[in-house]
């Protein structure tokens, strides 16, 4: 049997790297001379740049910068040239990430992706020809305000007063965007942003009311943000003639999406599409027999283009069963057997708090694979079982054929 574990991360726990060894380690106790292999999937969330730029041989560029809450944070980004291409691969998890949010400040409406801002101009200061954004795992939701206003964009109350974008509802203040000191340098460069497709800036299904909640947010915040990104979004329509407001991609990484259409010409791409051409997936799962994959958390919004249903996908095209492991099995994780995930299961082996799941992860995570593999050659003998039975029972002898 040849099994291929084919994870994303665990957020907030284990980048995708650590998952998928701590998987290869399951299978091994299981069989030390079992046929496996480990391909850590990447979805432009924790563990981006490093995994692109391991893939690439190209080298990370550590930088400090500000965090999402106001306060400096070492963070990294990684370059590759490929011939004449010289390529930046900035992961937004890394300076703007949930996991940089401490639980007792995350409040989305103070929370800023200036950082980011901050990684591009270094980038293009190290004169790269393209750059690569990952959007995931994010841990803010001021639509890539801040990221504008750190390249330079000017953000105007109505006495033409340059306003300090310091939380999302200082938004609420504005009244145009002065986007003519956006460094000349954007128009060398192209931008692709791996992205979740599906998600769009305003609405009912707008990233505040989405994901808000998941970054802490009240529901009163939560309707002060919509409020905020729905001016956000006049403003940018306004001030740059762009429509973002139900743009696909656009409420990615809390708006994020938005603000790089806006101010750096990006493209958005499916994150999948974008990334499948750095990580050849489809011909290592047509050759196996088995693959597992997992996430965090499995719930109604891992069809929506997350890592194990994409997984997924190709194998059924191969008639490949898939095994998801999550932490976390959510509200509507059952619309995940229509996606082609085959059987989902929780790490998880008894009650305990966030803090002890996250240390015991890594041990759960192995003990998992081993318990899927053992469950599985029960069902391969009790399948060898009854075809024995059955050739007895035509053939009237117990004797071999």
């Amino acid at each position: 049997m040849k099994v291929i574990m084919i994870p994303s991360g665990f957020k907030e726990c284990l980048d995708a790297e650590e998952v998928a060894v701590a998987m290869g380690a399951g299978a091994k106790k299981f069989e030390p001379f079992i046929q496996t292999e480990i391909l850590p999937m990447i979805d432009g969330g924790e563990g981006f740049a490093k995994a692109i730029v391991k893939i690439k041989n190209g080298e990370l560029i550590h930088k400090t910068v500000t965090g999402p809450v106001w306060k400096k944070i070492d963070s990294h980004y990684g370059i590759f040239q490929e011939g004449e291409t010289r390529t930046a691969v900035i992961e937004m998890a890394a300076v703007a990430g949930l996991k940089l949010v401490p639980t007792e400040l995350r409040n989305p409406l103070q929370t800023t992706t200036y950082g980011v801002g901050e990684l591009i101009l270094d980038a293009l200061d190290k004169q790269v020809n393209k750059i690569i954004i990952g959007c995931g795992d994010s841990g803010t939701s001021d639509g890539g305000a801040g990221m504008a206003e750190a390249l330079g964009a000017v953000f105007l109350d109505e006495k033409q007063n340059r306003i300090a974008i310091r939380s999302v509802t200082d938004l609420m203040k504005a009244i145009s965007i002065d986007a003519s000191a956006l460094p000349d340098r954007l128009n060398d460069v192209s931008i692709d942003v791996a992205c979740n497709w599906k998600n769009i800036l305003c609405g009912d299904r707008g990233v505040a009311r989405v994901f808000g909640p998941q970054k802490g947010a009240t529901a009163e915040q939560v309707d002060a943000l919509s409020a905020s990104l729905d001016h956000y979004a006049a403003l940018i329509e306004e001030s740059t003639g762009m429509v973002v407001r139900h743009a696909p991609g656009s409420g990615a990484s809390g708006g994020l999406g938005a603000g790089l259409l806006a101010f750096t010409g990006a493209k958005l791409h499916p994150r999948f599409d974008l990334i499948k051409n750095y990580i050849q997936i489809e011909e290592k799962i047509a050759d196996a027999d088995l693959v597992i994959t997992g996430e965090g958390s499995i719930d109604f919004q891992t069809p929506d283009g997350k890592i194990p249903c994409e997984v997924a996908r190709i194998a059924k095209r191969y008639n490949i069963p898939v095994i998801a492991i999550t932490g976390t099995i959510g509200r509507g994780a059952e619309n995940n057997y229509k996606a082609g995930i085959d059987a989902y299961v929780s790490i998880i082996q008894y009650p305990v708090t966030l803090e002890k799941a996250i240390s015991k992860a890594p041990r759960w995570i192995k003990e998992s694979v081993e318990c899927i593999l053992r469950q599985i050659t029960i069902g391969l003998a009790l399948a060898d079982q009854r075809i024995s039975k059955e050739r007895i029972q035509s053939h009237g002898t117990s004797e071999p054929l």
